[in-house]
């Protein structure tokens, strides 16, 4: 775009989408008499999936609201936690966060989770069409129009992923009852049920099971629970510290 300025302020954390802003938190855009602000933020590199409330020369505007030349605007990121309105709180994941898929459905969070690239249309689609909050880094695919909600995920450590999205959103945990490979709800299990999928060892010591009700598989306490459980007793301390 070409044409007039408007002077642009910037959440710190924000400051990641627009290098050029750093050094004061502030830079200049221009306008065309046409687009919308919020198409404006985006220019700079901003999703507007992370813009929660539009300033101009101090006070609220939409996304949509057309800017005039000298105009002052300030862009906060959103407040936590973030409230998705209209749906019950769920999440898809891209190809690239599958521990974080695997974390939030320990934790009993609705989490679809894409194990190959199928393209940022076809994400983008599905977001919409089960009213899911996409959860990605690519913030070409969170600037895709058709999306019902989105995130940018800041971080590409596990643990880091996961407190983050737990503080943003503050969705339901209910520990252990989905499963981490596909997100079907668990049911106990008796040991006659799941037999063919346990090895000697494991049938002579374990006694208590659950199984997927989607696609079957089943669980049990083995060698790794106790990792599992410091994840599931950090998550819930976080909860409880928030409230």
């Amino acid at each position: 775009m070409n044409g007039p300025e408007i002077h642009v302020a910037l959440d710190p954390g924000l400051l990641l989408f627009v290098p050029r802003a750093r050094p004061t938190g502030t830079t200049t855009a221009v306008t065309d008499g046409v687009a919308g602000l919020g198409h404006v933020i985006e220019s700079l590199g901003v999703p507007l999936t992370e813009v929660g409330t539009l300033l101009v020369d101090g006070r609220e505007v939409p996304a949509g609201h057309v800017p005039a030349a000298g105009e002052s605007v300030t862009v906060r990121a959103h407040t936590h936690p973030q409230r998705v309105p209209g749906a019950p709180l769920r999440f898809l994941l891209d190809v690239h966060l599958g521990t974080l898929a695997r974390r939030l459905r320990l934790l009993g969070v609705d989490t679809a989770y894409e194990s190959t690239d199928i393209g940022d249309p076809a994400l983008a689609a599905r977001s919409a069409a089960e009213k899911r909050v996409m959860l990605s880094r690519d913030r070409g695919l969170l600037r895709r129009r058709e999306l019902w909600a989105g995130a940018f995920v800041y971080s590409t450590r596990p643990e880091e992923q996961l407190t983050y999205v737990l503080d943003r959103f503050e969705p339901e945990l209910r520990p252990w009852t989905r499963c981490t490979a596909c997100n079907g709800l668990l049911r106990e299990a008796g040991k006659e049920e799941v037999a063919d999928q346990l090895k000697g060892g494991t049938h002579r010591t374990y006694d208590v099971f659950a199984r997927c009700t989607d696609c079957g598989r089943a669980y049990w306490k083995g060698a790794h629970h106790e990792q599992l459980v410091a994840i599931v007793d950090r998550a819930v301390a976080l909860r409880s510290q928030r409230r």
